[in-house]
């Protein structure tokens, strides 16, 4: 029996597409978060939403004894009901101090930092003017059957607005492939050293109940730069009831992490230039030889995230095609010595275009301390090899838009062919499956084959297509666009670089 080797179908629905059940109040719900948004903005209508949805999970028993509580919802010592919520949007009296002081009330001990305070501005104060909307945001949360489908929708668009910025979270389906890529096991340390709304971590949490059927006992620990984006983490966690380290703002590349790790899953920044106040230095373990670039953080993020492994660590890293790539000595050199430490397991080659706000392709890279054969990963033993998987077209336009994402059946490929070359059982539990070398699609390399090729770990190079010249022409061209359209991206980087540089003279 060999891995699945049919081409991808671009028309398989998305698994980051709602189900039926529950895709009609996800619209809805989304066309209340564009109205709130003109008259707020889009940040705090996903606030109010992402509040609203924690208070309907959690305030469900708190309801009342009757005759008690009045005008707040209490009984002695109780907090504000989601029943006595919805109650007071069933009147025709102002609703948004209501909504406030429950949001805020029931958020108090979620958005506590380690230090004792609570962010009190993280619940936006709500206008008069948005009253009717949020009494019709209240019924649809009410009556979802799929409330995590209507946070995830949140958190989307949440997202899409915050990206510009550069401070996106990473999608759902992309979360899938990096989750399950790694196969976290129950018992195990989870790290997200770049963690955004918490998603991996999240969804790290239902790839172990899924497979376990019970509640999984995972210590998971997250970090951040930004205050805002740790309290999203946050109510994301708390909404789902995933119990989680988030902690304070922390700039991770700062220093080593405290703790080693069974999994590391990040999607850092890009190309992230000026990550250090000072040059790095090189008596920090982390280098140990190799100091990274200062005007790129890519190489930086994979030596600290492979210094944080366990002894038989895992890691899942989206990396900007650079990455595998670069020509400067000092990349050159960090590539040679993640080989020849035998760290790099795979590297998947990712559509491009699957970021709205980023032209620039990327690759998933594996990185792993143990691969010889061992519970939890596989029966094979893959030391001193490395698999290259060029998942470039694996990729479906979303409807009523251009904007790519993977698609299901190419995510499925992936899995498929990592378990393969691990020895692995499928996802459904069926014996592993033989693995081959498929041309265009995926091939395995000894490192010594890699350290000929000059320590390169971009997956088209070593994947290749038959010689077929009209299709490779095509796909020249397309590969010749977005490296055109990532140069336009590192151009307007560069610009603003130069242009705070001279604001500073």
């Amino acid at each position: 029996m060999t891995v699945d080797q049919q081409p991808v179908r671009s028309a398989t629905p998305s698994l980051g597409v709602p189900p039926a059940g529950g895709s009609g109040m996800s619209y809805r719900v989304r066309r209340l978060v564009k109205s709130l948004a003109v008259r707020m903005n889009t940040q705090n209508a996903c606030r109010i939403v992402l509040g609203l949805i924690y208070v309907r999970n959690k305030a469900q028993d708190a309801v009342p004894r009757a005759g008690e509580g009045h005008g707040e919802g209490r009984v002695s010592g109780q907090l504000p009901s989601w029943r006595w919520l919805v109650d007071q949007a069933a009147k025709p009296s102002p609703l948004g101090p209501h909504v406030w002081r429950c949001v805020s009330t029931w958020l108090a001990p979620v958005l506590r930092t380690e230090d004792g305070d609570t962010d009190q501005n993280f619940v936006p104060s709500l206008p008069p003017t948005v009253d009717d909307h949020l009494r019709t945001l209240i019924t649809e949360i009410d009556q979802a059957d799929r409330v995590v489908e209507l946070l995830e929708q949140c958190l989307e668009e949440l997202s899409a607005a915050q990206a510009r910025g550069g401070h996106y979270f990473t999608p759902r389906d992309i979360v899938r492939l990096m989750v399950e890529a790694v196969a976290p096991q129950n018992g195990h340390r989870v790290l997200d050293p770049v963690c955004g709304s918490a998603g991996l971590l999240a969804d790290a949490e239902r790839y172990v109940r899924e497979r376990t059927g019970l509640q999984p006992n995972l210590l998971l620990t997250g970090r951040d730069l930004r205050s805002d984006t740790l309290q999203i983490a946050r109510l994301n966690l708390a909404a789902r009831g995933i119990e989680a380290d988030v902690g304070s703002p922390t700039d991770s590349l700062a220093q080593p992490a405290s703790d080693s790790y069974d999994i590391v899953m990040a999607n850092p920044p890009f190309n992230l230039s000026d990550w250090c106040a000072a040059p790095p230095r090189g008596d920090d373990p982390r280098w140990t030889g190799t100091v990274p670039p200062r005007d790129n953080a890519n190489h930086a993020w994979i030596l600290h995230i492979a210094h944080a492994l366990a002894p038989q660590g895992r890691a899942s890293v989206l990396m900007a095609d650079g990455a595998a790539t670069g020509l400067r000595p000092s990349e050159k050199r960090i590539r040679e010595r993640l080989v020849r430490e035998d760290l790099v397991e795979c590297v998947v080659a990712l559509p491009p275009g699957l970021f709205p706000h980023v032209r620039i392709s990327c690759c998933l890279w594996l990185l792993n301390r143990d691969k010889s054969p061992h519970r939890g990963w596989g029966a094979a033993d893959r030391r001193k090899q490395i698999l290259f998987v060029n998942a470039r077209t694996a990729y479906e336009t979303m409807a009523g838009s251009r904007q790519r994402r993977l698609a299901a059946d190419g995510v499925g490929r992936v899995l498929r062919t990592l378990s393969a070359w691990r020895g692995a059982p499928t996802m459904q539990g069926e014996a592993p499956a033989r693995y081959e070398n498929d041309p265009g699609w995926c091939t395995s390399l000894s490192t010594a084959e890699v350290a000929d090729a000059g320590y390169v770990l971009l997956p088209v190079v070593h994947a290749l297509e038959p010689a077929d010249e009209h299709t490779a022409a095509r796909e020249r061209v397309e590969e010749l666009k977005w490296d055109l359209y990532g140069k336009f991206e590192k151009s307007h980087a560069l610009e603003r670089d130069l242009r705070r540089v001279l604001d500073e003279l």
